[in-house]
């Protein structure tokens, strides 16, 4: 195996290519948890996945099958409902302890926690759904300094100790429930059977990938990675790509797609994020592809599963406009093909889509 294959099975895994799942919580489980940072956005990645509207993704997270909530790696994603009790009890402390510098400089101690959790909990009692704002007025009355990033680290905290995640939708803000009453009770996964459970699940539903790349995304420790391996002996299976060691479940390799496949992710698309030691695969011709001395992060712009470039959204009047940005030129199959995919995403999106080349 190499690069190139690795690249084409993580299509694959990912239903990316090849058969699609069958709904948005389908591939909420298949993943265990897809990076949520931009709403709009990070809806695409389910519905590519599954060949769903905008609306059916809407749908599931607003009667709570799927919750969006801070994390793994102290960033929003989306989990499914059963699967957040047990992700958050095995992830969530490390990720604590990574906020716990952030925590301090906007003072932030146990106690504004204890406070938060007993204001919010009887705020939100009953099926309350409330947006940020309206929980930092809670806050106000019960004497609790919250506002701007202290607000959303003491929110945070209630979201990695699942005691809130998301409501329902209001408009175009998202809101705060409590997952007691509105997520259902999931398996009872604890110690060695959670961290079995994840490891399999990120290694069937992202690999071929690195220990580090679980690592890395699950804020987990290599000796937990390591342990999680050896806990799913006789289910993974191991290659090694460019020096680097690689898991996956095991299984025959996909049909080739045919060439050239596009893809038009957002910029937190599990296919790019969910990776750091095993990135690499996915731009072996080595091109550069954000714009020079940027830190921005960009939405790849795929062929053939390798990133050739990325892209820009911009919403206007009568729609959005698609701004290609190829880092090398593109045939012109390619460049059909990079229409259809965009006109792909226009149809989940209900929304006109105009490709321009030239901005």
């Amino acid at each position: 195996m190499d690069a190139v294959e690795v690249a084409h099975r993580r299509l694959h895994r990912q239903h990316l290519s090849g058969p699609p799942l069958p709904d948005p919580l389908a591939v909420v489980r298949h993943l265990v948890a897809s990076q949520a940072q931009e709403v709009p956005m990070s809806r695409w990645s389910l519905g590519m996945r599954s060949g769903t509207d905008d609306a059916t993704v809407r749908a599931a997270l607003d009667d709570g099958r799927i919750v969006r909530t801070h994390a793994l790696r102290a960033t929003w994603h989306y989990l499914a409902a059963e699967d957040l009790r047990w992700v958050q009890a095995l992830t969530g402390p490390r990720v604590v302890q990574v906020n716990r510098s952030v925590e301090r400089q906007v003072g932030i101690d146990d106690e504004a926690v204890a406070r938060t959790h007993r204001a919010v909990t009887t705020a939100l009692r009953g099926g309350e759904h409330l947006t940020r704002g309206e929980l930092g007025d809670v806050l106000a009355r019960a004497g609790v300094e919250a506002s701007g990033l202290r607000l959303a680290y003491l929110l945070m905290r209630l979201e990695l100790d699942a005691v809130v995640a998301s409501g329902a939708v209001r408009g175009a803000q998202q809101t705060y429930a409590l997952v007691d009453g509105r997520v259902a009770e999931g398996p009872d996964l604890r110690g060695d059977d959670a961290l079995a459970e994840l490891t399999r699940r990120f290694f069937t539903g992202h690999g071929p990938a690195a220990e580090k790349d679980l690592g890395w995304w699950a804020t987990l420790t290599l000796t937990q990675v390591r342990r999680g391996i050896a806990l799913c002996e006789g289910e993974l299976v191991e290659d090694e790509v460019d020096g680097v060691r690689l898991w996956s479940a095991p299984g025959p390799a996909p049909a080739a797609d045919p060439s050239p496949t596009v893809h038009v992710l957002q910029g937190y698309d599990e296919y790019g994020v969910a990776y750091t030691a095993s990135r690499f695969v996915t731009n072996v011709a080595g091109l550069s592809i954000a714009p020079p001395g940027s830190n921005m992060v960009i939405a790849p712009l795929l062929v053939d599963g390798q990133v050739v470039g990325w892209w820009r959204r911009v919403v206007a009047r009568d729609g959005v406009v698609a701004q290609p940005r190829p880092a090398r030129a593109l045939t012109d199959p390619e460049r059909a093909a990079v229409e259809t995919a965009f006109a792909a995403y226009a149809r989940f999106a209900g929304l006109s889509v105009r490709v321009d080349w030239d901005a």
